[in-house]
């Protein structure tokens, strides 16, 4: 199989793949490819914190013109991966091949999975880019056609946690990779001082107590394939409930909008994870740490767009904050302003490189000591 994932986020995955049981796990550019059983497949969907999506292999051939192309996807047995009464859609990738793009290669893929089913019972499956209950996924390099079912459909990002947002919410997966990159294990306080609609909050108390990061999505696109068993799927669901464990510390979030406090809050709530996070109305500007223990930030602070004072006086008056209120505080936030560390005044220890939305940003760690 292969778990597809975010730009930088491959040895997460990887480490994630490991721990969860996979074999001859071999990263990729945005990808670990892995073997697991069906079992194992319904696993990494419910667990796994930085995958987008777990695409299963069916078929591979090679062809050399655009009419052999076709005819290979139409002599598929396609029955044997699905009902008639599916509806399914095509997501394509096409590298260095005699098409032109990769839209051409998906609606030949959709001509030849619908003749098909015409041809061998009379009917057609339809075709939904709004709600498809199967996915196929079809990457083409030079003359090379990979044929996957994308078991999880909607992207793993979408948890179903998430009802009320901000404007540019962040990626539930790249919270989640940033909290992994920043070493967060649940081993102290937590702060985010800027939170938003709470994601990063709600991923770090999965972390904290091992919950499944997509234990709350109701729909997984296998549950559609013909070899679904849903008694192997509550199996595996228990299995990884008993993992779940206590958390000793604190998580805490703060944001100066009243709506996003709100929004968070609602989010928490659907969650289920109100008991180990606080959300609080502040400037986190004017305000200063509980206690002296050690507590670990993560935050996504407003940039470009988004931040409407000088950059300059918004990191200046960050670092003032961070060294005279915030003392032994592992602090870690991404932005995609170059000048943000000079501006800071603090001196980094590491910087990782990472996407946000497609733009190119920064994982910043300052150590207050």
């Amino acid at each position: 199989m292969l778990a597809t994932t975010l730009f930088g986020f491959e040895p997460l995955l990887e480490k994630e793949l490991r721990q969860l049981g996979a074999m001859n796990i071999k990263p990729g550019i945005r990808n670990v490819s892995f073997v697991g059983d069906t079992g194992f497949m319904y696993k990494a969907n419910l667990s796994l914190r930085t995958a987008l999506s777990i695409l299963k292999p069916v078929f591979t051939f090679k062809f050399n013109d655009e009419e052999e192309f076709y005819q290979k996807l139409y002599n598929f047995d396609w029955t044997s991966v699905m009902d008639v009464d599916k509806a399914f859609m095509v997501n394509s990738n096409n590298f260095q091949s005699i098409f032109n793009n990769s839209q051409f290669v998906a609606l030949r893929t959709k001509d030849a999975v619908v003749d098909h089913f015409r041809y061998k019972i009379n009917k057609r499956p339809s075709v939904s880019t709004d709600q498809p209950q199967i996915v196929i996924n079809v990457h083409v390099n030079k003359k090379t056609c990979s044929l996957s079912l994308d078991s999880s459909g909607d992207k793993l990002f979408k948890r179903g946690y998430r009802t009320a947002t901000n404007i540019a919410p962040i990626n539930e997966v790249l919270a989640a990779g940033l909290l992994l990159h920043s070493g967060w294990d649940g081993q102290s306080d937590f702060l985010d001082p800027m939170c938003g609609s709470g994601t990063i909050l709600i991923e770090a108390a999965m972390i904290a107590c091992k919950i499944p990061p997509n234990l709350n999505r109701k729909e997984f696109a296998f549950m559609h394939w013909k070899d679904w068993n849903e008694d192997l799927f509550q199996i595996i669901t228990d299995s990884v409930l008993k993992k779940i464990k206590p958390f000793h510390f604190k998580i805490k979030g703060i944001d100066k909008a009243p709506s996003a406090v709100r929004k968070a809050q609602d989010n928490v709530d659907k969650a289920n994870l109100s008991e180990f996070i606080t959300i609080h109305h502040d400037d986190f500007f004017s305000t200063q740490k509980d206690k002296d223990r050690k507590l670990h930030m993560l935050f996504n602070p407003p940039y470009g767009n988004r931040l409407n004072v000088n950059p300059q006086l918004f990191y200046k008056t960050l670092g003032q904050t961070l060294k005279n209120h915030y003392r032994n505080t592992n602090v870690w936030f991404i932005t995609s302003d170059d000048d943000a560390q000079r501006y800071l005044g603090l001196s980094g220890s590491k910087q990782i490189k990472v996407f946000n939305g497609g733009i190119e940003a920064k994982l910043y760690q300052f150590k207050v000591y």
